[in-house]
């Protein structure tokens, strides 16, 4: 009986202490559900009324900090910057800023320069960081990206010093030929010789103002709005055309040859100054005696066919270090020999805005003392393109086809008409 009594009272015991543990389990377990959370905390019970809602719509980058110096609430685009890292502030000269706007309350503004995060990229982020209070305890930043706008801003200022300079030139020597004309007014074969110099200035003159503003033309967002499908022999006869008296004048041949029905979707005016400007470059880069070849032809793509025009000649060919800057602005290989050719710099650029605004691309393979190639690839018309296929042919099932090999020079060459002779390079 002692036994069985001793039992029955260590049960009890234990069933006692069962029930006192799953209370206070029971009771700790509705203290931490009614506990605010972290992130409560630092959002919805931190935060003033409705500023959570305000910095999400903002487009700067948004970042709150407590009197701790801790991030409270920061907008996706501050940890795209990597202004936040690990719950912190990253940027010294923004933290101090945020702490000197709690201690007085005075808002500030600086713009900084802030290396980009990443070993593969050099150029670095400009932004302009404003500090505010933000209620009592809490203190909001507000960063502007301005790099792409101080970017803009070179470009438009390099420009500028670069067209100011171009103009210069021609208009200097215009005034300096008209002064040499009225102190030799009683010389008419020196009034005869200036005079020449000066048309030959005025010319130029008027071809740069002329570049500058199919330059401006060509950067408008609305340049498609008037176009058209244009056919790709119309585009080749009309630069063969342009440029046949300086061909003749140096004996150069113009060999042409594309595919039939081909037709690109742009504004003609704008397409043929292209076609025109690489066709007018090779010309006037190439030796006497030479041959320039023109041809087109359409290749497949994933995205849809393209046309390709290539423009080769056999000229002085272009060194490894120009060209990748061939179609910046006011960049000339040779200066000397573009001053000679009457070349402004202005119209391989031309080219290259002409093919992005038309969804394309301009290309370069040049040697020297081989030659250059100079590539046009554009988006087909979707109608001259079904217009191109014979009856019957499924447009998605031509599309699917293996796109053909680069040609080389000499391929392309062989691919122009055979009653065009190939000339004898001279000495």
């Amino acid at each position: 009986m002692d036994v069985n009594a001793a039992v029955a009272a260590a049960s009890a015991i234990a069933g006692l202490l069962t029930g006192v543990i799953a209370v206070l389990a029971f009771r700790w377990s509705e203290r931490e559900q009614a506990r605010p959370t972290r992130t409560a905390l630092h959002t919805d019970a931190v935060l003033p009324p409705g500023v959570d809602t305000v910095l999400s719509v903002l487009s700067s980058s948004a970042v709150v900090l407590d009197e701790g110096d801790t991030v409270v609430k920061a907008s996706s685009a501050a940890y795209a910057l990597g202004l936040v890292r690990g719950g912190r502030l990253a940027v010294d000269q923004m933290l101090q800023m945020a702490r000197e706007t709690r201690r007085d309350g005075e808002i500030r503004q600086v713009e900084l320069d802030l290396p980009r995060r990443g070993m593969g990229r050099r150029e670095g982020l400009a932004v302009s960081a404003r500090v505010a209070p933000l209620g009592s305890r809490l203190v909001l930043l507000l960063v502007e990206d301005l790099t792409e706008a101080r970017r803009i801003e070179a470009v438009r200022r390099d420009f500028v010093a670069n067209v100011s300079h171009e103009l210069k030139t021609p208009v200097g020597a215009l005034s300096l030929l008209s002064e040499a004309v009225m102190d030799a007014s009683d010389d008419p074969e020196a009034v005869l010789r200036f005079a020449g110099r000066m048309q030959i200035e005025a010319t130029r003159l008027t071809s740069l103002v002329q570049e500058i503003i199919d330059l401006s033309r060509v950067q408008d967002d609305d340049l498609l709005d008037d176009a058209e499908p244009v056919a790709v022999d119309d585009l080749v006869t009309e630069a063969v055309d342009r440029c046949r008296h300086q061909a003749n004048t140096k004996q150069i041949t113009m060999a042409t040859g594309t595919t039939p029905d081909l037709y690109i979707w742009g504004n003609r005016g704008q397409l043929a100054a292209a076609l025109g400007n690489l066709v007018e470059n090779a010309v006037n880069y190439s030796p006497a005696r030479t041959r320039v070849g023109i041809a087109g032809r359409r290749i497949a793509a994933a995205g849809g066919d393209l046309i390709e025009i290539s423009v080769t000649d056999q000229g002085i060919g272009i060194s490894e270090k120009d060209r990748d800057r061939v179609f910046e602005r006011f960049y000339r290989v040779d200066p000397a020999r573009s001053r000679a050719t009457g070349g402004t710099g202005l119209g391989l650029s031309i080219v290259k805005h002409v093919a992005a605004t038309h969804g394309g691309e301009v290309t370069v393979w040049s040697a020297e003392g081989q030659g250059s190639t100079f590539t046009l690839r554009l988006p087909e018309s979707g109608i001259a393109r079904d217009r191109a296929l014979p009856p019957g042919t499924d447009p998605d099932a031509e599309a699917d086809a293996e796109p053909a090999d680069e040609p080389s020079d000499d391929q392309l060459f062989q691919t122009l008409p055979e009653h065009i002779p190939a000339p004898e390079v001279l000495p």
